[in-house]
Formats: C-alpha cells, sequence, structure tokens
C-alpha cells in the first residue's frame, strides 16, 4: 500500500510540473520585399534610427543617441500608444541594424514582450531587399493568454506591421 501511495504521489507531482511548464514560445516573424532601388535610395530611407517617418503607424518620434549603439527612440503611434526603442546594433556599410522594445508596450499597443529585430537591405538583380525580422513572446507570459494577447494576436500584429511598412518603403523608393 506504501509503494501505491509514493507512486501515485509521484505521478501527482509529475503532472504538476508538466501541466504548469507549458508558456509562451518564442515567436519569430521574416518579411521580405523586392524593391526596383538601388540598396542607397532604399537604406537612405530607413538608415536614421531617431526618424521613423518610413513607418505608416508612426506619428511622431522622439530620438536620443543617433545611430549609435545605445540611441533610444520612442515612437508615437497614430492610433495612440507610446513604444520605446533601443538600438543594439547599427552598420551603415552592409546596410543593417538591430534594435529591440526596451520597456514593453501596453498589450493594447503591441500584443508583444522581449521584443528584438533585425532589418537590412541588399542588392538583389538590378534592385534591392529588404528583410526585417523579429523575435517576441506574446504579451499574456502566463497560461491561457486572452485572444488579443496570445501568439496568433502577436503575430498578426508583427506581419501587418511588416508588411504595411516594406508596402511603403517601396512606394517612397520607387517614387525616386
Amino acid at each position: 500500500m506504501k509503494k501505491i501511495a509514493t507512486l501515485a504521489a509521484a505521478v501527482a507531482l509529475a503532472w504538476t510540473a508538466t501541466a504548469d511548464a507549458h508558456g509562451p514560445t518564442r515567436q519569430k516573424v521574416t518579411e521580405t520585399i523586392e524593391i526596383n532601388a538601388s540598396p542607397d535610395v532604399v537604406w537612405n530611407i530607413i538608415k536614421d534610427f531617431g526618424n521613423a517617418a518610413w513607418i505608416p503607424a508612426v506619428a511622431s518620434t522622439t530620438a536620443q543617441g543617433g545611430n549609435e549603439k545605445g540611441a533610444t527612440r520612442e515612437l508615437t503611434l497614430k492610433k495612440g500608444g507610446v513604444i520605446k526603442e533601443e538600438l543594439k546594433s547599427y552598420d551603415a556599410a552592409a546596410k543593417k541594424y538591430s534594435y529591440r522594445i526596451s520597456d514593453e508596450p501596453d498589450c493594447a499597443v503591441l500584443p508583444v514582450n522581449n521584443y528584438s529585430s533585425n532589418i537590412s537591405v541588399e542588392a538583389s538583380g538590378s534592385g534591392s531587399k529588404v528583410e526585417w525580422n523579429g523575435a517576441y513572446y506574446r504579451c499574456f507570459l502566463n497560461n491561457n493568454p486572452p485572444p488579443d494577447q496570445n501568439e496568433e494576436a502577436a503575430n498578426k500584429a508583427i506581419t501587418s506591421l511588416y508588411k504595411e511598412t516594406l508596402a511603403n518603403v517601396k512606394a517612397l523608393a520607387e517614387k525616386k
């Protein structure tokens, strides 16, 4: 009887540990776009970390530090809310930089947590290719997230942002 009780306790403990072990999984999104403009023309649109005018969702940007590692920017969104970001690396010669959200945004503003991103421009045929990728967790870090804070909501928000913004970069670059 003692062995059965010990076995039952072990099974219950193992089940409890696995039931609570599930949480968010790091999500990744990559979007690319081909642009009929030189890499220099495209890079000139996105190269200034402190100027996010090329991102349609952004109403205004305030920034400090230029394009130096550790520079910060505060994006005020057209739909309301603010996102604070920090530049992690910048390579003008390679036409790429990396940044992260430094203060987690309100989940209603952007349903992500621990977001980091890279954007780059490279030659592609007679034009350019822009690649933008991000990695993040859903906003709600505990189990059973509400629908507006789960992985699907996070992926939808980031994918929409990337696609809309890259389409805007294409339109801006191809006008020149």
